[in-house]
């Protein structure tokens, strides 16, 4: 019997080590920034320092946190970092264990630590940077001035009866952030939700790094939806100003 449960244990155990392994090796073939997107950012001149990419304004009383798509290289957003850096705010997108933002939900916790001076913090995120997004902010709802999602919506409707100001933009050729999805997720955000869809715009395009498995084309240029992206955030946010 011993024998028995030996050989059982040993070869789940190797059922485990080989399901990681494939995990693991899944998660490495990851989306990296497009060459349209270099064209308009020196992503080699971007800092990078404990695994946050990070366009600081270093005055700044605003922050954004954007947690990246699954999958996703943080740099794909480096044009929406640049952007907001010209408009006054401080903009941080980590890296995240095996490219998936579900696996450490609380990184913005360490980034707010490292960037005491900032007073107002916004967090967000790209598909499932988004909804793990709203799961830091639905445990952190006194440290936020603010919650967006990018073609995303939250699992759960924790932040329903919240305060909390709350952004959604979304594209119609979404293909994998549907729009009936995103209808169907109203019900878990606050009434004072804003919502904002890009006509023509599709899910890769949230970031700019070429097409993505299970998404539809796009009617409109990645760049075209880029600026819209960062216009209605603009629209949403309040002035950065700079601190004394």
């Amino acid at each position: 019997m011993k024998k028995i449960l030996k050989i059982i244990g040993i070869t789940l155990l190797a059922l485990i080590i080989l399901a990681f392994g494939a995990f693991y090796t899944w998660s490495r073939f990851t989306y990296g920034p497009s060459a349209a997107l270099k064209k308009q950012v020196n992503i080699e001149q971007v800092e990078h320092k404990n695994d946050v990419y990070t366009f600081a304004s270093t005055k700044s009383d605003t922050g954004i946190i954007l947690y990246p798509g699954a999958k996703v290289e943080p740099l794909s957003y480096a044009y929406i970092g640049n952007e907001l850096l010209k408009k006054g705010y401080s903009v941080f997108i980590p890296d995240m264990p095996f490219s998936f933002a579900i696996f450490h939900t609380n990184k913005a916790q360490d980034i707010m630590k490292d960037h005491h001076t900032i007073k107002h913090w916004y967090i967000g995120g790209h598909s499932l940077g988004g909804t793990a997004a709203a799961m830091f902010a639905e445990k952190n709802l006194s440290k936020l001035d603010g919650l967006f999602f990018l073609a995303s919506y939250p699992a759960s409707d924790n932040l329903k009866s919240s305060s909390l100001n709350v952004l959604s933009i979304s594209g119609e050729k979404d293909g994998l952030a549907t729009h009936e999805k995103i209808k169907k997720s109203k019900t878990n955000l606050p009434s004072q939700t804003i919502y904002h869809e890009i006509k023509g715009g599709n899910h890769a395009q949230f970031g700019m790094y070429g097409k993505q498995k299970g998404d539809q084309p796009a009617n409109i240029p990645a760049l075209t939806q880029q600026k819209e992206i960062i216009q209605t955030m603009l629209e949403w946010l309040p002035p950065a100003k700079k601190l004394p």
